[in-house]
């Protein structure tokens, strides 16, 4: 029976419904990235620092991994030092360093079995998340047009093919893992982010940046950026199927957990986090 006075069976008004929650906590989200991203500085890292604990508290849960407070007490204060070191100019060879005693420490302290290799997996992954949008953002040489690209690419790709599988439907790319994605929809968000993050790696130095890619590298890169981003979203939802989870949180509403947003993003950013280190080597 309906209890909102509405007769059975009756469509929800557009606010409440799926689509319409998930398209405004996806606004409001967005805008406080956004914002923060603009102020930069410690505020914008504390915001990815949350985040990438966030990752973590969700890994630990969907893997079952224990104990879940100790892991991710010790994990918060490792991403913590992390990122404290990082924004401090500390030599990465001593950030690499603390992040593997850390991530030992967490093999150590886990269980069961296999939780010995979830828990060291989720702080490298929540390390990525967290470091890269801020080592981006902190880069003279870059500034806000790298943390933008990574937005860009990712949340294009997301909501081009979302909306282009929905109306194109047809095979699907993956149905036992993630039974609702098409290839269409895949087509849509990469050719989307394509535009986008290209528009955006091209015309970087018109958002501060001291240079912008050639256009042909820029669409290259945003093109890639899609295609790793869709395949973090199918590995996340892998992961999920193994442990017979839906979601893997409730902390946004429509959206599910912080995992089921940054699954894309962390794969991106991982990118984004190579080309620093290759660049930082030459």
């Amino acid at each position: 029976m309906a209890t909102d006075g509405s007769a059975p069976g009756a469509r929800r008004p557009w606010p409440a419904s799926e689509l319409g929650v998930r398209a405004v906590s996806g606004v409001v989200l967005g805008l406080l990235v956004l914002a923060a991203t603009l102020t930069g500085g410690w505020l914008f890292a504390l915001i990815w620092l949350l985040a990438g604990l966030a990752v973590v508290g969700e890994w630990l849960a969907i893997t079952r991994t224990a104990p879940h407070r100790l892991l991710l007490g010790l994990a918060g204060l490792a991403l913590a030092g992390l990122m404290a070191g990082a924004r401090l100019d500390t030599s990465p060879l001593v950030l690499l360093g603390f992040a593997g005693l850390a991530m030992l420490v967490l093999a150590l302290l886990a269980r069961p079995a296999a939780g010995r290799l979830w828990a060291p997996l989720s702080l490298a992954c929540a390390a990525v998340v967290a470091l890269v949008p801020v080592l981006l953002r902190d880069d003279p040489r870059i500034g806000l047009a790298g943390p933008l690209w990574l937005f860009g690419t990712v949340w294009t790709t997301d909501i081009a093919a979302y909306f282009t599988g929905r109306a194109l439907g047809g095979p699907k790319l993956w149905p036992a893992v993630s039974p609702k994605k098409t290839w269409s929809g895949f087509c849509g968000g990469l050719v989307g982010a394509t535009i986008v993050g290209g528009a955006i790696a091209a015309g970087a130095a018109h958002l501060g940046a001291q240079e912008s890619l050639p256009l042909a590298a820029a669409l290259g890169l945003s093109a890639l950026g899609s295609v790793l981003s869709q395949g973090g979203d199918l590995a996340e939802s892998a992961l999920k199927r193994a442990y017979g989870a839906k979601d893997s949180g409730r902390l946004i509403p429509g959206h599910g957990g912080v995992m089921d947003r940054l699954d894309g993003f962390f794969a991106v950013a991982a990118l984004a986090g190579l080309l620093l280190a290759l660049r930082a080597a030459a």
